[in-house]
């Protein structure tokens, strides 16, 4: 049985780690580069860094915040934010990513989910859906949360997969912050419906919510961000109960 992943998300804002809920309400979270080299250090299985405002401020990724992280880290470095080019994921890989998230970028031109797998391979592309449950169904919102779509969740998770996809990373907006754990139905569902690896996003904010996730939502990675930064939850401790309660972790 493949072990289930635990991944800080450190969400970039001019340089800083920050976190807010429900996408709005933005705090410090500290210097993203002594972040990162603490999570390597204390068993994180990934990171996931996210220039959270370049796609809204019509920028690249902050490279050079990217090559620092890199240098910190010994295991698997995800890079979004930004992304819109087979140029701008080349950039990336060489300046330490192992994968790329593409979100707003995946939509608005599905055929780059497609280009990148194909030039790179699956492996390395992760696309982010950040949806909201509206009225009992799930819609894809972009800009970092800030436009709604009529695109569907599962449609448009099906659809990745097929593009090439070789993982999601679903966000659920009205989990985001709420430390009210994962929303794991519609990740239950995810999980039926695509072949892929489904990172769970948005909500961890007791270990128990970790445990529900990869039991209930059969997420294979949680991805946390707040518990992490501000030492409400350790990963090493994390780990530990997950492992007493037959849940495979790497210790």
């Amino acid at each position: 049985m493949l072990t289930k992943r635990i991944i800080p998300c450190l969400d970039i804002k001019n340089g800083r780690t920050v976190k807010g809920v429900n996408f709005v309400n933005l705090r410090d979270a500290g210097d993203p580069v002594e972040l990162a080299k603490a999570y390597a250090k204390n068993g994180a299985d990934e990171l996931v860094f996210l220039d959270i405002s370049a796609t809204e401020e019509r920028r690249k990724t902050l490279i050079d915040l990217v090559l620092k992280v890199a240098e910190q880290v010994n295991i698997p470095f995800t890079v979004g934010g930004g992304i819109t080019s087979i140029n701008d994921v080349e950039i990336l890989l060489k300046s330490g990513a192992d994968k790329v998230s593409i979100n707003s970028s995946a939509v608005k031109n599905p055929d780059l989910i497609y280009q990148v797998s194909q030039q790179f391979g699956s492996q390395c592309v992760v696309v982010a859906i950040d949806a909201k449950k509206i009225d009992n169904e799930w819609f894809v919102h972009l800009s970092g949360g800030k436009i709604p779509t009529e695109i569907k969740l599962y449609d448009w998770a099906v659809e990745v997969e097929k593009l090439g996809a070789g993982e999601i990373l679903f966000t659920s907006m009205n989990n985001d912050g709420t430390k009210n754990g994962f929303a794991n139905k519609a990740l239950a569902k995810l999980s039926e419906l695509v072949n892929i690896p489904i990172i769970a996003s948005g909500g961890a904010g007791t270990k128990q919510h970790f445990t529900d996730t990869f039991i209930q939502g059969k997420a294979d990675a949680a991805l946390a961000a707040s518990v992490f930064h501000f030492g409400e939850i350790t990963i090493n401790d994390l780990k530990q109960t997950l492992q007493k309660q037959d849940i495979p972790v790497r210790l």
